[in-house]
């Protein structure tokens, strides 16, 4: 089987448990290039949360944002976006809060909202993508190219609630999944890294007939997690290297 290409998560996968990109990684993300293997990262980041990552890894294929909800180019322009319906962006917020989670609304590629600057994980959030949020009065006026709705919660069984109270409200339309324990990401229903996968496979194809999922067979695209898997090539004659993160971050050993 030839690997043309890697995709990578970004969040305890690429980066250290810091939040630090190390030059352990920097250098594995060449060795693919040297390889002649793609390399692309995907996250439920927004998009302007990865654009520290291009310069350095030398990305040159779009960059998959929102966990698929959005995908861009290495400059931040949009090539596609999957927004959730207008008619229940309303609802979901409302349910969010009155379900006593803090509430965050990404609109676009790159406005970030809340009501309160000082609420659980903000300040995290921000050192993670290096930019602070706008703050509103109300998100009852947020409406159109809404890409993802964050509920916010360190009580479990707070975030358990509203994961169900959300899937029972709008299931066929949209997504609802933890990308940690105390954020629960809503999305629109075709944003998942599966479809960044496919997406990136047609970039990378070769002529002539191919397969999903970077020529990986029987994939489920919805629950795919290629960041967690995989073996890139080694040399001409080698038994390959394996992909792990460490604590010095996204590697590839022997």
């Amino acid at each position: 089987m030839t690997i043309r290409l890697v995709l990578s998560d970004v969040d305890g996968t690429l980066l250290t448990s810091d939040k630090r990109l190390t030059e352990s990684a920097v250098r594995a993300v060449a060795d693919l290039e040297a390889a002649g293997i793609a390399f692309a990262i995907t996250s439920s980041r927004p998009p302007r949360g990865l654009a520290a990552l291009v310069e350095p890894l030398r990305v040159r294929l779009p960059l998959g944002a929102f966990n698929g909800g959005m995908i861009v180019t290495p400059e931040l322009a949009v090539e596609f976006e999957a927004a959730i319906e207008d008619r229940h962006v309303g609802p979901i917020v409302d349910d969010l809060l009155a379900g006593g989670l803090s509430v965050w609304v990404y609109q676009g590629a790159r406005d970030w909202f809340v009501l309160d600057p000082d609420g659980p994980h903000v300040e995290r959030e921000v050192h993670a993508v290096g930019y602070a949020p706008l703050v509103l009065d109300s998100f009852a006026d947020l409406r159109g190219g809404v890409i993802k709705v964050v509920g916010v919660s360190d009580d479990p069984d707070t975030m358990a609630r509203a994961e169900a109270a959300v899937r029972a409200r709008a299931a066929e339309s949209v997504s609802a999944t933890r990308s940690q324990s105390y954020y629960l990401d809503v999305t629109d229903s075709r944003a998942h890294k599966g479809a960044v996968v496919r997406y990136l496979s047609a970039r990378t194809a070769p002529p002539g007939p191919t397969r999903t999922g970077g020529g990986w067979p029987a994939l489920d695209q919805r629950k795919l997690n290629v960041s967690a898997r995989r073996a890139a090539p080694g040399p001409a004659g080698s038994t390959g290297r394996r992909r792990r993160r460490t604590e010095s971050g996204f590697d590839l050993r022997p």
